[in-house]
């Protein structure tokens, strides 16, 4: 099935365009009967004690659309909003992952960006794992529904967080002015930007940052592929080591993280789901943003390069470090062990 799934990805992948191929754990379930769920969710709540595992076998194993008409069901049953519902009925990190699913993808991403630059101080590991790692269209989508949500442009809230490089740089990838990719492979440029990278960095005192910035926010991604791989004729060290001696802190994580999503996306965020559960309080917020916002995108092909990374299954990974109704709803998203 798997194997099904990779190849009619590849398809949509081979016919050039912007669009991404899919590759979710949570599809739309065959049979659907939302009248039916909104009511088991009902009773599910009014349950002593609360059933939540009636709740997380239905929200996790629904798509956003059906859960959106299980959402319009349950309030004409109950004359209850299902959001307030859940708010009521659950809590801690369950609460929050459920309340995550209520949110279309780009919705669920827009805030999360609110909230990583909400109250005192920013959440400067958030902002740059949702700005450096979505492409094109989806920046595209999140600046739009951001404005719908929040009354105000995500660019100016950026700006009005961050400072310096770190925000040039973040203000520069949310313009998305990235080149779409082309069929045409154009070898000279590919040497100039290897070589520009070079000298406005390792072989230079001080770095050119802004070189740096252009180059990374505006370039397609197989292009840039390309550039890294040049830029080793260059430079005695590769792109990575050369990020790492040349910039520091929130910039530094940015272009990591960039040249990580480049090179394989689907394998920066296996290893941000293991470092954060891995991690001493194992970190429920990033592990459940990341289930949450890719189950519908890319989370199936996140799976297999958890496992060939880490010898050893995202499922079984998620059963060993986190309890509860809150490790079964993510059990549930991951869709299945490897």
């Amino acid at each position: 099935m798997a194997l099904v799934a990779e190849f009619l990805g590849q398809l949509t992948l081979s016919y050039g365009g912007e669009e991404e191929p899919k590759y979710p754990t949570v599809v739309p379930v065959r049979d659907f009967d939302p009248t039916r769920d909104a009511a088991r969710i009902d009773t599910a709540m009014k349950t002593k004690g609360v059933d939540e595992q009636t709740i997380t076998d239905i929200l996790t194993r629904r798509s956003y659309e059906q859960r959106r008409q299980i959402a319009f069901e349950f309030e004409r049953i109950s004359k209850k909003d299902l959001i307030t519902a859940l708010k009521g009925a659950l809590s801690g990190p369950l609460e929050a992952l459920m309340l995550g699913l209520m949110k279309s993808t780009t919705q669920y991403d827009a805030s999360e960006l609110k909230a990583s630059m909400k109250g005192l101080g920013t959440d400067e590991e958030t902002l740059i794992e949702l700005v450096c790692s979505r492409n094109n269209e989806e920046l595209t989508e999140i600046k739009t529904v951001y404005k719908d949500l929040f009354k105000k442009e995500l660019e100016k809230d950026i700006a009005g967080d961050t400072s310096g490089d770190f925000a040039k740089l973040l203000l520069a990838l949310v313009q998305t002015k990235r080149d779409e990719q082309s069929n045409v492979v154009d070898y000279e440029k590919i040497d100039d930007d290897a070589r520009s990278l070079y000298e406005a960095g390792v072989k230079r005192k001080g770095t050119d940052v802004s070189t740096w910035i252009s180059i990374m926010s505006q370039r397609s991604i197989p292009h840039l592929q390309r550039v890294f791989e040049r830029y080793k004729s260059y430079s005695p060290y590769n792109i990575k080591e050369s990020i790492r001696k040349e910039v520091k802190g929130d910039l530094e994580k940015s272009f990591l993280t960039l040249v990580e999503c480049f090179e394989n996306k689907q394998l920066y965020f296996a290893n941000r789901l293991n470092e954060a559960m891995k991690s001493k309080g194992a970190k429920e917020k990033v592990v459940t943003r990341i289930m949450v916002s890719r189950c519908e995108v890319d989370l199936m092909k996140i799976r297999s390069e958890f496992k060939r990374q880490h010898k050893k299954s995202l499922y079984q990974t998620i059963a060993e470090h986190t309890k509860g109704d809150y490790q079964k709803a993510l059990l549930s998203l991951c869709g299945g062990d490897d």
